[in-house]
Order: structure tokens, then sequence, then C-alpha cells
């Protein structure tokens, strides 16, 4: 992949994050999320590629969403794109800490391409390499992983998302000593503390959407940690009702048409199998890698953390923003 998109990329997530922070704290998170989808859209047909949206938030019957399908780019190398405009689009709305804009993109055929849907996904960092296995329950995964790591179950860290789906896993681990960290949204960032040394978090287990499971992926190859996923069917997720029954067939039908199956185990090489790999994150609100937007008048800060699969290279980038200019140099675009 040309070193250039890198860079090009993280700026695709700065603009979206700038866009989302616009709408922080005004309880409408469609309006927010529907901001960082346009300027994602913008900023990603301005790069030298050809583009692809192999897994999004939706497909074309749902735009303005960046659906599955969607061709972006000026033409060039063939990129497999997988995005989440907003991570956290509640916490957006609300104020609340941990949102970011985030996307991965990598060389043609690199990502696993999958309807949007749920997915199951468990992540350990680099000690926890080659020992879990989503086949098992969550007890005995951290239980392997914290003899790989050499420590002790009440020294491990689990983070996962505060859902009612996932309270059984955290009452067991409970039980045990594990810490267990709870959050309302936001995956893609807390599995990346796996892989930090300033961060105490060792795994990540949740059942959330497949879109940032795949993002996730992608920085867990370059960060050198694990993970494992798998599909699951709307009902297994939210519970029987005619709606999520409903769903489910749907999503079975998209999933034979792409040729993925359900309920079947994904290693990392399967979600990501390539190290030509870009990962950018630039927060929203503040979180514990990267800030989110700070404004002071025309001007306005953002924190972005870019991540290449091949050379395992981690920047922070610090940029000022001035906003005045900045929608001048949208405008132009659009026009």
């Amino acid at each position: 992949m040309n070193p250039d998109l890198a860079l090009h990329f993280s700026r695709v997530t700065e603009e979206a994050a700038l866009a989302a922070y616009k709408w922080l704290g005004r309880g409408d998170k469609h309006t927010a999320d529907a901001a960082a989808v346009e300027t994602m859209r913008l900023l990603l047909n301005q790069a030298h590629m050809q583009g692809e949206i192999v897994i999004g938030e939706g497909e074309i019957d749902d735009a303005p969403m960046l659906y599955i399908g969607e061709k972006l780019g000026l033409g060039g190398e063939a990129i497999d794109i997988a995005v989440d405009p907003i991570d956290g689009t509640r916490m957006t709305a609300m104020g609340q800490s941990g949102a970011v804009a985030v996307l991965a993109a990598a060389d043609k055929g690199g990502l696993l391409a999958a309807p949007d849907m749920y997915m199951e996904k468990l992540c350990a960092g680099p000690s926890g390499r080659g020992v879990i296995d989503l086949n098992l329950d969550i007890v005995s995964n951290v239980k392997n992983v914290a003899t790989a790591a050499g420590k002790a179950l009440q020294d491990m860290t689990l983070i996962t998302l505060a859902k009612p789906r996932h309270q059984a896993q955290i009452d067991a681990l409970h039980s045990l000593g594990v810490r267990v960290f709870a959050i309302p949204d936001g995956d893609v960032a807390a599995s990346l503390l796996c892989c930090f040394d300033q961060s105490d978090v060792d795994m990540m287990y949740c059942m959330g959407g497949a879109p940032e499971g795949v993002i996730s992926a992608a920085a867990m190859r370059a960060l050198g940690g694990d993970m494992q996923a798998r599909l699951v069917p709307r009902t297994q997720a939210k519970g029987e009702s005619d709606e999520t029954r409903r769903i489910e067939q749907q999503e079975r039908l998209r999933c034979e048409a792409m040729g993925v199956q359900i309920d079947s185990v994904l290693d990392l090489q399967s979600l990501v199998s390539t190290d030509q790999v870009v990962f950018s994150m630039t927060g929203i609100t503040k979180g514990e890698l990267v800030d989110g937007v700070q404004r002071n008048g025309d001007l306005a800060s953002t924190e972005t953390l870019v991540v290449s699969g091949a050379s395992g290279t981690v920047r922070q980038i610090r940029s000022r923003h001035h906003l005045e200019r900045k929608a001048r140099e949208v405008q132009a675009l659009v026009r």
C-alpha cells in the first residue's frame, strides 16, 4: 500500500471527528453519525485509490451510510476499507468519553467482507497470542491467557460492553476475582487497550458490530495481538421477536451471498489476511488512547492514532485546525 495513503486516512478520521464534534452533547446520534459519514465519504473520494467498502454500516438503500460495495477514490491501487465513522454514537450524543472515528484499509482482498450484523469478538494482547479460542467459554480463555502471561487471575483485566447479553460472563469472571471493566460502547478502542503497556487491560470480549470487529482485527494484527470472532444471528444478540427473526433471515441470505458463515469461528488471518494494512483512529471525546477534539474559537485540535501493519509503526498525530479555512476547503471539494 502506498505510504501516502496512511496520511490521507488519518486526515479522513480527523475530519470525521471534527464533523461529529459539532453534534457533541446535543442528544442526536443519528445526525452526528450522518455528518461524520458524509465527511468521510468526501475525503475518501479525494484519495488516489480504487477503494471499496467491504464492511460498513449499511447497504445502498440505507444511504447516507457508507454502504457495503460502495466505490470510492480517484483511481489507483485497489484498497479494501472497513469503516465506522463514529464508534460511540450514543457517547457522542450524550457528551461521554471514549467516542472515536475509525477506519481500517488494506490491499484488495485483505479484509473480511461480511454483512453489517452482530459479531462475537475475543481479543488478547501479544502475551496471549495463539492461546485464545472462541470455541471455549470466557473463563477458560481468561485462564489460558493468564497462564501464558504468567499472571494470577486476580491480576487479569477484561474489558467488555455493559450489555445484558454479557452479564453471565461478567458474573463468572467476578466469581474468580478477575477485574471486568464494563463500558457503555466503543469496543474498537477497547480492543486496542490489550496491546498498550500503559493499559491494565489484558483481554476484550463482547458481542457487537461486525464492522467494528474487522477494524479491531486490523489493529490487532498490526500491533501483534490476537483476535478471534464469529458472526452471530440477530436473535442470539437481541433475543427472540418477530423483528429479530425477520432481520436474522435477511442476514443469513446476505451471508450466503457473500460466502461467509454464521457461527463459524474466524481466526485473525481470516479476518485480516495481510500485513499491508493501515488503522486510523481520531478521538471525538477524550479516551485512554487518544484525546478528544478541543476547540478554542476558530482553532481546534485533534489527536489521531495511526498504525501501519507493514512496519508495525504506531504514530500519535496531534493536529491543529483553522475551522473557517477548513470549511471553505470542504465547500470547494463539494463544488
